[in-house]
């Protein structure tokens, strides 16, 4: 689909193929500040309201893990191992603060190493979340998101009022309405926007200040209604895992013929789920609820696995899927065990999975491709 690009997503395509990006020094050249985060658990809405331009981490452009190496092991998930490389090379150092999530072990390592690291970012958090769903964990999330409330209004002054947590929590409901308007398009059968190219429109959303964001999603949507369609496809797939702010395996399907018409991922499906309910009294409780027990965690919340397979099985029928590709980056438990699972439900449900297990900086596309391409003729229409 690179023919009759709309303008949008090559502005789109540009900040997602980069870490930083012209909207991050204009917020700076103003005075603003930008805190970098890492796991879609941690609400951007705090951040908005603090007056900051939250940033959400990956490693884009990472050709190694050399430098980090040294204080991650060879076991660790290579997602935090290629996002510390960079940032030991320099390229966070447009970040005013980090805080980081205890997810899992090995991005809760970050925080561990980036604090005996010669990094100096200014402000430096780590947020606890629980691992298990339910009122009593949300209330629990709740507190630690009042902490981290504190130390952003300690660190960076203002104050983060109540009213400023409704108006962050409407602008991150108009975002979450508007990119579920763009997955709502690729239910046709001949989608107006690529997988890849869907990537690029989520991961550069992560990294822009979301009036922006919201203006450009709107034009988005006005160009794509106008664009030609690309013509159908011998089969329509999903993927499903973590991450994904990487377009490769979207790539793959794409020069294979085929097209991935949706997503749960962490920068993908699971960021725009519904929105936060703009009930009751309290923006923190309204928060902790949506993060904890409304939308579907990644594969490291334990008793949410009902909550995901329910989701992941309701979107490949809504978007009429023929399969399902899982990607599982090496050494991560947690999703491996969440395909263990999945497989026998999805089986049930007649859909198809094919899980592959990966690095997050691949170079072996080619084998990839061989898997990719015999699980296409096994689904295609």
């Amino acid at each position: 689909m690179a023919e009759n690009q709309p303008l949008v997503l090559e502005k789109f395509s540009r900040i997602a193929g980069s870490l930083a990006n012209p909207s991050v020094a204009a917020f700076k050249g103003q005075g603003g500040k930008v805190v970098g985060y890492f796991c879609a658990f941690i609400p951007e809405e705090l951040f908005i309201a603090a007056g900051l331009l939250p940033f959400r981490m990956r490693g884009t452009g990472s050709e190694n893990t050399e430098r980090a190496d040294e204080y991650f092991t060879s076991w660790n998930c290579s997602f935090p191992r290629h996002c510390f490389n960079q940032a030991l090379l320099g390229k966070f150092d447009f970040l005013d603060g980090l805080v980081v999530g205890s997810g899992c072990d090995a991005m809760r390592y970050i925080y561990d190493n980036w604090k005996q690291s010669p990094l100096k970012t200014p402000f430096l958090h780590l947020l606890n979340s629980p691992h298990v769903s339910g009122k009593a964990m949300a209330g629990y999330y709740k507190d630690e998101l009042a902490r981290l409330k504190s130390a952003l209004e300690g660190r960076f002054g203002g104050k983060v009022t109540d009213q400023k947590l409704w108006d962050a929590i409407t602008l991150c409901n108009e975002t979450r309405a508007l990119q579920q308007s763009i997955y709502d398009l690729r239910k046709s059968p001949t989608p107006p926007i690529s997988g890849s190219e869907m990537v690029a429109v989520m991961v550069a959303g992560a990294s822009l200040p979301k009036e922006e964001y919201n203006a450009d999603l709107k034009a988005l949507l006005a160009e794509l209604k106008q664009r030609p369609a690309a013509g159908k496809y011998p089969a329509r797939l999903m993927l499903v895992g973590s991450c994904g702010d990487d377009a490769s395996m979207c790539g793959i399907v794409e020069e294979l013929g085929a097209v991935v018409v949706t997503d749960h991922t962490c920068f993908g499906g699971r960021m725009k789920y519904k929105g936060v309910a703009q009930t009751g009294g309290d923006p923190l409780e309204a928060i902790a609820n949506y993060q904890i027990i409304e939308r579907p965690f990644c594969a490291k919340m334990g008793g949410a696995h009902a909550l995901r397979a329910g989701a992941i099985i309701a979107a490949a029928r809504d978007f009429k899927v023929d399969g399902i590709i899982g990607q599982r980056l090496g050494c991560c438990d947690a999703w491996g065990g969440e395909f263990f699972m999945l497989r026998d439900e999805l089986k049930d449900a007649g859909i198809p999975l094919l899980v592959i297990e990966k690095e997050y900086i691949s170079d072996s596309e080619g084998q990839l491709a061989t898997r990719v391409q015999a699980f296409i003729e096994t689904v295609r229409r």
